[in-house]
């Protein structure tokens, strides 16, 4: 996942809103969204996953926990030969507590919540404790959350707008899908520099990346929306649409998961092919 929008408590009816970018090598394989488990004895979890190493880069637990992960850019630090980052998503939604100091993986970005606590935070390969998130709009691209690289800055206003203009869960789900498709490129004065040179950092610079020479691109785009009932219990709708490429949306998957957590069965996820 290379960028994040998150808005908590910011809305009159989603509590929750999560809208977000993955962007990654087409060439590594990854299965879309649905339901999985790393073992037989583990909960259930439901998101997409990276086939390469088995790790995830967002999804949530049957237990009511969610976790979603960015790269940090820093080529200085990369290693090559290191343990993948997605598994420290599915470390979390297992169970687990948030990492600590510094890591055995390439440097990241971890946020993780949890529906019945309704805490959430932010850490990083170089924190040695977990921060808490505030209520708010908040985003997080390759650097720290909140961090104004254009794409953040043009994401959080974004988001802010569109939570203020709908209610409609079937209209405001296909505005945020839309925003995560902005390909605008921002002006080089604004670009951070982060030792990839300015050709690369112009490149990767809008929210939908696209480069098909390089074999690399947005492949899926995520909103979560939440509401919380009369009773304390949530109601998501997960929405994943999935890229070529060639840039274009090829599939819909969505579910609805009411309430949650708190259901035994799994809810089939569906799938709608957009060409």
């Amino acid at each position: 996942m290379c960028l994040i929008g998150l808005a908590l408590d910011a809305h009159p009816r989603f509590a929750l809103v999560i809208v977000a970018n993955r962007d990654e090598y087409f060439q590594r394989p990854t299965a879309p969204l649905d339901w999985w488990r790393t073992h037989a004895a583990a909960p259930w979890l439901l998101g997409g996953r990276d086939l390469s190493a088995g790790g995830t880069w967002m999804a949530l637990s049957e237990q009511g926990r969610i976790g979603m992960l960015t790269n940090v850019r820093d080529p200085a630090r990369h290693r090559a030969d290191v343990a993948s980052r997605g598994a420290l998503v599915t470390a979390w939604l297992e169970g687990g507590e948030p990492p600590r100091g510094p890591s055995a993986t390439n440097p990241f970005n971890l946020i993780g919540g949890d529906l019945r606590s309704r805490r959430w935070w932010w850490t990083s390969d170089r924190h040695t404790a977990p921060t808490p998130i505030a209520p708010g709009v908040h985003a997080l691209s390759n650097a720290a959350l909140d961090e104004p690289w254009p794409k953040v800055t043009r994401l959080s206003a974004a988001l802010s707008h569109t939570l203020a203009e709908s209610s409609d869960a079937e209209v405001l789900a296909a505005r945020l899908l839309a925003l995560l498709d902005d390909s605008s490129v921002a002006a080089d004065a604004d670009l951070p520099d982060t030792g990839i040179g300015i050709e690369r950092e112009r490149a990767l610079s809008p929210a939908f990346i696209h480069l098909p020479q390089a074999g690399y691109g947005t492949r899926c785009s995520t909103v979560l929306l939440g509401s919380v009932d009369a009773n304390g219990d949530w109601r998501l709708q997960v929405h994943e649409r999935s890229h070529d490429r060639d840039g274009r949306a090829c599939a819909l998957r969505s579910v609805a998961l009411d309430p949650w957590p708190g259901r035994t069965e799994r809810t089939p996820v569906q799938e709608q092919r957009l060409n």
